[in-house]
C-alpha cells in the first residue's frame, strides 16, 4: 500500500511539474519574440530610459512569474526524487512496471528516450534556451527555443555551469556529443556537433541558468 501511494504522488506530481513546464513555456515564448526583451533583457535602451517598444509592467510581472513556477519546478522535482529513491531502496516498486507508468504519463514517449534509467526521468535541468540564431549549430542540430537543458555533454547541474558548458564546447569542436532536454514534459535525446559557422560561437544559442 505504501509502495502504491508513493507512486501515485509521484505520477500526481509529474503531472502537476508537465503543467508547469507548459506555463513556463508559454511565458519564455513570450518574452523571446521577435523584439521581446527576452528572459534577462535589459528594458532601458542604450540612452538608459525606458524601451518604448515594450509594455514594461507586463514584462516585470511575466518574469517575476517565470521565476516562481521554477521555484516551484525545482520543490516538485526534489519531491519526485525522493519518491522515487524511496520506492528504489525499498524495491516496493520492479523498475520495469515503474517505468511503464511513467511512459503511460508521456514522460517517456516511444520517439524519446525509453530506455533511459528512471532516475534520469526526474533529473532537474539547469539551463533554458532563450535564444537561438537562424541556421546556427543549435538550430540545425534540432535544439528549440525553451528547451530546458538536462545534460550537455559531460555537463549535468553543478557549480560553474557556464565555464563548464563553454570549456565542453570548445573541447567538442567538430565532434558530436549527446545532449539531453526536457521539452513539453518528455525527455528527447539530441545529437549536437559544435562548430564554426557564419555567426558568433560553436553553438548559435544563448543559454539561461535556472
Amino acid at each position: 500500500m505504501v509502495g502504491a501511494n508513493l507512486k501515485a504522488e509521484a505520477m500526481a506530481l509529474m503531472d502537476r511539474r508537465t503543467e508547469l513546464e507548459a506555463q513556463m513555456n508559454a511565458i519564455i515564448q513570450r518574452l523571446c519574440q521577435p523584439g521581446g526583451p527576452g528572459i534577462s533583457g535589459s528594458l532601458v535602451d542604450s540612452e538608459g530610459f525606458p524601451r518604448s517598444d515594450i509594455d514594461i509592467p507586463t514584462v516585470r510581472a511575466e518574469r517575476q512569474r517565470l521565476a516562481e513556477l521554477r521555484n516551484d519546478y525545482k520543490d516538485i522535482t526534489e519531491k519526485i526524487n525522493e519518491n522515487i529513491q524511496l520506492l528504489h531502496s525499498a524495491r516496493l516498486a520492479p523498475r520495469s512496471s515503474l517505468h511503464k507508468d511513467l511512459a503511460s504519463h508521456n514522460v517517456l514517449p516511444r520517439d524519446t528516450l525509453t530506455a533511459m534509467d528512471v532516475d534520469a526521468t526526474v533529473s532537474l535541468p539547469f539551463a533554458v534556451v532563450d535564444e537561438i540564431a537562424e541556421a546556427s549549430p543549435a538550430a540545425e542540430d534540432g535544439l528549440q527555443l525553451g528547451d530546458r537543458i538536462v545534460k550537455f555533454g559531460n555537463v549535468e547541474a553543478g557549480d560553474n555551469l557556464l565555464p563548464r558548458l563553454a570549456s565542453e564546447a570548445q573541447t567538442n569542436h567538430g565532434h558530436a556529443i549527446p545532449v539531453i532536454v526536457m521539452r513539453q514534459g518528455a525527455l528527447i535525446n539530441l545529437t549536437m556537433t559544435p562548430r564554426t559557422w557564419q555567426g558568433r560561437g560553436l553553438l548559435g544559442c544563448h543559454f539561461q541558468m535556472l
